[in-house]
């Protein structure tokens, strides 16, 4: 796993000269306070360094005007009252007279990298920079469509994915590529029906790009466009405690949001440090997102498992707004757009009263919140093999560096007490395999391994299935799901009691026994099976915050490599990386050795070419939401009328 980590010192020169209450967040001490951070954690250590060069004037040109670039060279000869005057021709900009060379050196920070992941010199990257965009909102130059326009151009990439989580909607970027079709354009921010900063009608769902480009702004399936990179507008100011967004996001939400985009463009992602202005959240958030770009497990989400209404009412926004351009939006049932649930007031109030009273108590909050929240995140030690350990598999095998073979196994008595359950264990080859699989177990629940990957022999796939889940209850495990796929029927007697919930894929029909057992058919087809992944399985696995998961892939199990690889990687998230997949010993070497790669970190291969889900598949998947929904509040995706 190689991760790079791009920065510059001379990229703290730039400071506030004046007074100025709107532009005083934007300081320093935000890059120092997070490499500061990443250096105590060991995380700077574990990353390629390098370190940033500036872009040149041609490679700012990319995006931005001559005469535009001219303007900014010149700053460097102003006096403080000169700088002040042109810097009050923009919106929520200052300008000093080493913000050129820091702002070249932020812009070519994003090139370097770039060009390192498309080399194949490293798999991902945070560019740690300052000064974005076109001068407006803390911003130069736009160091994220300046990278994008380079990997066109340099690399001849043909399908860029921006994913823009800063709270403010990145209208530059968007006009900038708002009729080019190659480049999908996702922006999450805070909108507040145009009472947020930027106050533009653009910013809303509305907005789907122009011309050829329509349909590439503001988008949500990504599944259809398989990205050749992912380029991260990674703004932290939406985190708790920020005094800007003055949102209520966790530090791991992050982690969470990195390894779901890790999954596309064969892991290939590119971060660029934007917003994020209380410096002990914005570290910890820079922190979770380079543990989550090398691999390691993200910490649990806290807070209820509901989506919010507002949340909902842009989701269906959105979605209306989509429908026209993707057809995989086109084959779903989508419930009528809501009047929104706040007006926006005539004017453009800000939302930022930050000498008011409510907005102090509101800090002080989010002050104690962010405390009580760090002290939890760092209750959670790394365990100390985050690699995969592998029992009774091939041990010709080809594994990712530092996976190892590990053939211990469980005390004699113990897998003889175990095996006594059922008559497919008696089999001296099926106990052997067993002990190693509770030996593993163990070590996954203790926290010595984070995953494990295990062969079954295929006549006592179910068996072992079944003493797996038994143990993992026993042994500590809250909360353990269950993904069965292929010929593997559910314990008849295992109880329904909420802390075991079963999925089984490739059943023979679509059916929930209970909330806690669920039966689905396999798609036939990529676009099928994403939509199962994404608006099924993935939803459910994060309501139920597992501490364990078990992925059996039994005898016919039937998925592809790349499939079972997607399915391993998306489950990796909701259950801190503690997965045990189990295996039927006929399946490939192949197979076991892509497993063992995602369950190590690493991206999953491409499912290859896209095809839309069959009228079958959407309809099961459909009928399954339906029922489900009440009981399982993230599959929501539309507010209550």
């Amino acid at each position: 796993m190689r991760t790079a980590l791009v920065y510059h010192e001379d990229m703290t020169a730039p400071r506030l000269l004046w007074e100025d209450p709107e532009c005083e967040i934007e300081r320093p001490e935000r890059l120092t306070a997070a490499m500061g951070l990443l250096q105590q954690r060991g995380l700077e250590q574990r990353c390629l360094r390098l370190a940033a060069g500036e872009a040149s004037e041609a490679e700012l040109g990319l995006v931005h005007s001559p005469e535009y670039v001219a303007l900014m060279r010149g700053t460097q000869a102003l006096g403080t009252e000169e700088l002040r005057a042109l810097s009050g021709q923009y919106d929520a900009v200052y300008l000093h007279p080493s913000t050129f060379h820091s702002a070249q050196l932020a812009a070519g920070a994003g090139l370097q990298l770039v060009d390192a992941v498309l080399t194949g010199a490293v798999h991902n990257g945070l560019a740690l920079v300052s000064q974005r965009a076109a001068a407006n909102g803390f911003c130069v130059f736009n160091n994220v469509a300046i990278a994008a326009r380079h990997a066109q151009q340099k690399h001849g990439l043909h399908r860029i994915l921006i994913v823009d989580w800063d709270i403010h909607h990145g209208q530059g970027t968007q006009y900038t590529f708002e009729d080019d079709p190659s480049v999908l354009y996702f922006s999450w921010h805070r909108y507040e029906h145009g009472r947020f900063w930027p106050y533009l009608q653009e910013s809303d769902a509305v907005a789907v790009g122009q011309g050829r480009g329509r349909g590439f702004t503001v988008n949500l399936p990504w599944n259809q466009f398989d990205p050749q990179l992912v380029l991260v507008s990674a703004g932290f100011d939406s985190a708790i405690g920020d005094p800007e967004g003055q949102m209520q996001a966790t530090p791991e939400c992050f982690a969470h949001l990195t390894q779901l985009l890790r999954v596309l463009a064969g892991g290939r992602v590119c971060a660029m440090l934007e917003g994020g202005y209380n410096l002990e959240s914005l570290s910890e958030s820079v922190c979770t997102t380079v543990q989550a770009l090398l691999g390691d497990p993200a910490p649990p989400l806290s807070g209820p498992m509901v989506p919010h209404r507002s949340a909902l009412e842009s989701i269906q926004s959105v979605r209306a707004a989509q429908v026209p351009h993707w057809t995989s939006l086109q084959q779903q049932d989508l419930a009528p757009v809501l009047n929104p649930s706040n007006r926006s007031p005539e004017g453009r109030p800000s939302p930022l009263l930050s000498q008011g009273p409510e907005f102090k108590a509101a800090a002080a909050q989010a002050t104690v919140a962010l405390s009580s929240l760090l002290d939890r995140l760092h209750l959670r030690p790394m365990p100390p093999v985050r690699t995969v350990a592998l029992a009774s598999l091939d041990t010709a095998l080809v594994l990712p560096h530092e996976v190892p073979h590990q053939e211990g196994s469980a005390l004699k008595e113990e897998a003889q007490s175990w095996a006594s359950l059922h008559e497919a264990l008696a089999e001296d080859e099926a106990a052997s395999a067993l002990g190693k699989v509770l030996n593993l177990l163990d070590r996954i629940l203790d926290g010595q391994v984070s995953s494990g990957i295990a062969a079954t022999p295929a006549s006592a796939a179910v068996a072992t299935l079944d003493v797996a889940i038994r143990c993992g209850l026993s042994q500590g495990a809250q909360r353990l799901l269950c993904v069965a796929v292929g010929q593997l029927d559910r314990p008849s007697d295992l109880a329904d009691d909420g802390r075991n919930l079963w999925l089984n894929i490739r059943g023979k029909e679509a059916g929930v026994l209970s909330m806690f057992h669920v039966s689905m058919p396999l798609p036939g087809t990529t676009g099928g099976f994403l939509n199962f992944l994404l608006a099924l399985v993935l939803p459910l696995a994060y309501s139920f915050r597992p501490d364990l998961v078990l992925l059996a892939l039994g005898p016919d199990h039937g998925l592809r490599d790349p499939q079972a690889a997607l399915l391993a990687s998306l489950l990796r998230a909701p259950a801190g990386c503690r997965v045990l997949a189990l295996v039927d010993e006929e399946s490939t070497t192949r197979l076991a050795g892509v497993l063992a790669q995602v369950l190590h970190g690493e991206a999953p291969p491409s499912l290859g070419p896209f095809c839309v889900a069959s009228p079958e598949d959407t309809q099961a998947l459909m009928h399954l939401r339906g029922q489900l929904e009440p009981q399982w509040k993230m599959l929501q995706v539309a507010a209550p009328a």
